[in-house]
């Protein structure tokens, strides 16, 4: 635990929601991203990587979680956000970059 109380991530994960977090933001992600009107090649290939989160038999092997590729794209991500103005998901993605990553 930190000195204000709050959880410190360098310390341990205790008191972290991380799963929990990484996949609420995906579901806020997925409301932009499978809009027709957003459709677009990066977003594609994204979803594609989505839907091998614990499948790692189609991922060379390697298992993928939410957290991991929220941390790996968060610029992408929260360029999205900003640019559909998505406050809530914006204070989400900055919680858990604060948190885990």
């Amino acid at each position: 635990m930190a000195q204000d109380g709050k959880p410190d991530r360098y310390v341990s994960f205790v008191g972290i929601e991380g799963d929990k977090n990484s996949q609420e933001l995906i579901l806020m992600l997925r409301r932009h991203i499978d809009a027709p009107e957003n459709a677009n090649a990066f977003w594609e290939h994204f979803k594609g990587k989505l839907a091998r989160i614990g499948h790692p038999e189609q991922n060379g092997g390697r298992c993928l979680d939410e957290l991991f590729l929220i941390h790996s794209y968060i610029n992408n991500i929260r360029e999205l956000f900003e640019l559909h103005d998505d406050l809530p998901a914006l204070s989400l993605l900055e919680k858990i970059e604060k948190e885990s990553c």
